[in-house]
């Protein structure tokens, strides 16, 4: 049996892809491997929002440039944000790979795939048939390239393995795509160019899929978007996605539903008070902010000011009081002077995220910040502020989490590492604890007796 590797980096959107892809692999006979050296096909699921993750695809493509040289039977496909539309450009450059394909675009891979006599069309799985809802009889699922992400066939799970880079046993929590695109065009933003503009899957098609996988024992789904806040603006009956959490939240035996990622403009009162009165949907929102003043906002083409921005966070923590909230932020944006950065220090300093994630500005080829704005924030300026933003939220984070030692948190075990099992709390908490049996899938709660700003640690007192 010919082995596969697939090696994902970036977004959870492509982490959900690389499960389609794995997916599709196994159907057509492949094994899951760790190792390139042991894979006859490696596939690169990529990221170039930013210049370091470009650099750690670059460096892993030579390395697989001298692997192939030794092994010219090697199949090597790419597939991700590094691929733009010039292809035969990409070609060129890396003769060495046999093929590229745009992300999402899964056509275009099952083509090849049938061209090398790669093929699960026999199985039915290109179709993505599922159950129909209310019924016994099967009925295919499509919606353009947006295909489902996860297959089923009578009560084979085969197609709908998690994985993770010890391909373990799978996982009760699973991606699910519900929107591919993105038309907001910020102004550092490569994803528009790369992967398209919006297009939503059918509010049923989600749902079928969705009532797919518990069937298969999948108890937390996350939602997946480039913008989640604007699905169904496409579709004929303009469903939003509040309608599609409502539906979601009806399904017997799904304990949990998280999405992301939000944009501050999109976000409405309706999906705020939806997520209050739904008993399923995590107390955890990703709410980007990436800087605390408004005319740096205004740059970004954010389209929001940062007291619009204050005026939802406000609303959100009225509506959900015990909300844990989490953002992005950019350090060292074109102009960006010591005023405006403090300004960000202080947004960060005020609101007390549960979660900061801060990168440096890397200019991205092709994006409207890298035609019209130079780069002019030194790097030693943007380390010392980047470090800045982290000391702060390390302290922030210690913080929140240490009030809860000593309380109990329900969490949904996820897997082991180390000897311990871990899972999150409906807040996203990371949490650790010890015990001999087995707890996969699971709900428990854990009363916490050690906390540290990125995960807490406790004892099992009791399943469900």
């Amino acid at each position: 049996m010919p082995n596969h590797h697939i090696w994902t980096i970036g977004c959870q959107m492509n982490k959900a892809e690389s499960q389609w892809i794995a997916s599709y692999l196994d159907s057509a006979g492949y094994q899951a491997t760790t190792s390139f050296q042991e894979a006859d096909l490696v596939v690169l699921n990529t990221c170039v929002v930013r210049r370091s993750a470009e650099d750690k695809v670059l460096g892993t493509l030579g390395l697989l440039k001298g692997l192939k040289k030794r092994r010219p039977n090697l199949s090597i496909l790419v597939t991700g944000c590094f691929v733009d539309s010039d292809i035969e450009g990409l070609k060129r450059r890396f003769p060495h790979v046999d093929f590229f394909f745009k992300p999402g675009t899964y056509s275009e891979l099952t083509s090849w795939a049938q061209q090398q006599g790669i093929s699960a069309a026999e199985q039915g799985l290109l179709r993505g048939v599922y159950p129909a809802r209310d019924s016994s009889v099967a009925e295919p699922v499509l919606s353009g390239e947006i295909l489902p992400l996860h297959f089923v066939q009578g009560q084979n799970d085969r197609g709908r393995r998690a994985r993770n880079d010890a391909c373990e046993a799978p996982s009760p929590c699973a991606f699910v795509p519900i929107i591919q695109g993105c038309d907001n065009f910020c102004s550092y933003c490569i994803v528009p160019y790369r992967r398209g503009r919006e297009r939503s899957r059918p509010l049923e098609e989600i749902a079928c899929e969705v009532e797919a996988l518990v069937r298969q024992g999948v108890r937390e789904v996350t939602l997946l978007g480039q913008n989640v806040d604007s699905y169904g603006h496409d579709l004929p009956e303009h469903p939003d996605l509040a309608d599609l959490l409502t539906e979601l939240n009806g399904i017997d035996g799904l304990a949990r539903i998280r999405f992301l990622t939000n944009h501050p403009k999109d976000m409405s009162l309706k999906l705020i008070k939806t997520v209050a009165s739904l008993g399923k949907v995590c107390e955890h929102l990703e709410l980007a902010v990436q800087a605390g003043d408004s005319d740096i906002l205004k740059l970004m083409r954010r389209g929001y000011t940062i007291e619009q921005y204050r005026e939802l966070v406000q609303a959100i923590r009225g509506h959900i009081p015990q909300i844990s909230l989490s953002t992005d932020v950019i350090v060292g944006f074109p102009g960006e002077t010591e005023e405006q950065f403090e300004h960000t220090f202080c947004l960060l300093e005020e609101t007390r995220f549960d979660v900061v994630h801060a990168a440096a500005y890397s200019p991205r080829p092709g994006t409207i910040a890298w035609r019209k704005y130079e780069d002019d924030i030194p790097p030693e300026v943007k380390k010392r502020r980047l470090n800045k933003i982290e000391e702060l939220q390390a302290s922030v984070a210690g913080e929140i989490n240490s009030q809860l030692l000593g309380k109990t948190v329900e969490i949904l075990v996820e897997g082991k590492k180390k000897g311990k099992w871990y899972g999150r709390s409906r807040s996203d908490k990371l949490v650790f604890f010890e015990d001999a049996a087995n707890w996969l899938g699971r709900l428990i709660e854990i009363r916490i007796e050690k906390t540290s700003p990125w995960s807490l640690q406790g004892r099992a007192k009791h399943k469900s």
